[in-house]
Order: C-alpha cells, then structure tokens, then sequence
C-alpha cells in the first residue's frame, strides 16, 4: 500500500498537469484562429510604411505570414491563461498565504508581454531596420513578406519575454525562493548577462546598444525594488501569522 501511494500521487500530478497544458494549449489555438480572422486589416498596418508591397516566393508564403502575425497576438493573449494554470497546479502546495499573493501577479503577465512588444515595435524595430537600410544604399532592396515579419518578430518578442522579468521575480519573492538582498548581489551577473542579450539583437553600434542596455538595466533594478516591497510584506505578514 504505501509503494501504491506514491505512485498514484505521481499520477494524479500527472494528471493534473496534462490537463492544465491542454487547457493552455486549447486557449492558444483558439486565440490563434480568431486573430487569423482580424490579420489582413493588421497587415496592412504593419507594412504602412514599406516602400512597395512585399514579395512572395511562393504560394504558401502569404498563410506562413498571417500565422506569424496571428502567432504573437495568440502567445500575447495566452500569457495570462497559461500563468494561471501554472498557479493552479503549483497552488495545492501553497500557503493560504502565498496562493492569495502569487494570484495577484497574473493579470501583470499580459500587460507586461504587451509593453515589450511595445517598446519593441515602436523603438528596437524602426532603429534597427533604419540602422540596416543604411547599410543598403548601393544595393537594390527587394523585401519578402517572410522575411519582413520574421525579422520583426525576432525584434519584438524578445522584449515581450524580457518584460516578464518583474512579474517573475516578484512571483519568485512572494514563494521565498528570492529576495531583494540576494538580486542585488547578483547584480554584475544580471548586468553582464543583459548587456550580451542587448549586444545580440541590436546594431553592433554603441548607441543602439545604450538604447536597449539602459531600459533592461533599469527594468532589473525596478524588479529588486518591486522584490524587496514583496519582501517586506511577506515577511511582516508571516510575523503577524505567528503571533
């Protein structure tokens, strides 16, 4: 009997986690169609200052594009979903306590997503693109639709997933697992691994290399002082617990 409990609790979690990736990954298809409705009109907004229509090479491309662009309105609108499955499966072995302050976090998954691809679109994007059209003045610029938008997704969802880093780490404080005393004396290492991310998906320029590095420099610090008001909190309410 007591080799079966184990077992059959494995499987219960099992379980239960199979059921909350099929409930992710129906929402994300469902996502995915209705915003396959809407993508034409969001297109032609994307591509409103493309000299030109954009090229096709083939008689599948233009369904390869709309699902690129459906994509990551579907990934933006799952965010949330798929954090509150993870906080359903992770909640049974939670406080009363932590289940209630981890909850709060959720609706931040898709407002933070959305903000990176904000910034992503609206200040990585132009300046890069702008950076390598220069580059191209003694050559004739032919784009494919393909290329296009893969390009400039590699330029936005990156920040969406870099966005989340707040939410995370105050998700990461309210378990225990971080503290605020504990990201500061990993600060060199956050550094130096942000600025190799920043390196990476920028113009190998100085300035759009500050560009990026300063607002990623700046979302960590604001994520240690998030952590530590986390932090306080959590430590100021498991006193009041035990008293």
């Amino acid at each position: 009997m007591d080799q079966q409990q184990p077992e059959q609790y494995l499987t219960e979690h099992l379980t239960e986690l199979r059921k909350r990736i099929l409930i992710t990954l129906g929402t994300f298809l469902v996502a995915l169609c209705a915003a396959f409705l809407y993508v034409e009109p969001l297109y032609q907004r994307l591509t409103r200052d493309v000299d030109g229509q954009l090229q096709l090479l083939g008689p599948t491309d233009v369904i390869w594009v709309y699902f690129m662009i459906a994509g990551v309105i579907a990934i933006a609108v799952t965010m949330p979903i798929a954090g509150f499955q993870v906080w359903r499966f992770v909640a049974p072995g939670l406080s009363t306590l932590e289940r209630r302050i981890s909850l709060a976090y959720i609706p931040a998954i898709g407002i933070l997503f959305i903000m990176g691809l904000a910034f992503g679109y609206f200040v990585i994007y132009p300046m890069v693109l702008s950076f390598l059209n220069s580059l191209s003045d003694n050559f004739i610029t032919a784009y494919t639709a393909e290329k296009y938008f893969r390009f400039m997704i590699h330029m936005t969802v990156p920040f969406g997933v870099l966005f989340e880093m707040p939410v995370v780490i105050m998700f990461l404080t309210s378990l225990g697992i971080l503290n605020p005393i504990r990201l500061a004396k990993m600060r060199k290492i956050a550094y130096m691994l942000l600025t190799i991310t920043a390196v990476t998906i920028t113009p190998p320029d100085i300035v759009s290399d500050i560009l990026v590095i300063v607002p990623l420099f700046l979302l960590y610090e604001i994520s240690i002082g998030l952590s530590r008001i986390v932090y306080n909190k959590r430590i100021a309410k498991l006193e009041l617990l035990s008293e």
